[in-house]
């Protein structure tokens, strides 16, 4: 990850380092704070709401995600996650949010 294949900047607040082995990705997300995914990543997706299923392990920093139907989950430094498509995603806090994703083979690359 140190030298990613890839790097995707988001709007602000930043980025998503990838790997693609084959036919599978890994990225580093750094969401700095300030981050939230309507913000930051859905002009370049062009969808209401985030439609990538992430399976992910945080780093460090806090991360807070609404779903579509108005449910919500902080994910934290040590957390192993299934986020399921149709969500918004902030930071929480002071301190860039770090999470590794295996979900992320189109997230934050236009279309």
């Amino acid at each position: 990850m140190n030298t990613p294949h890839e790097t995707r900047p988001f709007q602000a607040h930043g980025h998503m380092d990838v790997v693609t082995l084959g036919d599978f990705t890994l990225g580093k997300g750094t969401f700095e704070p300030g981050w939230r995914w309507s913000n930051d990543v859905k002009p370049i997706a062009g969808t209401d709401s985030c439609q990538v299923r992430h399976y992910g392990y945080c780093v460090s920093g806090q991360m807070t995600v609404q779903f579509d139907d108005g449910s919500e989950m902080t994910v934290g430094p040590g957390d192993v996650t299934l986020i399921e498509p149709g969500h918004d995603a902030w930071t929480v806090g002071d301190e860039a949010c770090v999470m590794f994703d295996s979900g992320v083979a189109a997230y934050a690359k236009p279309s």
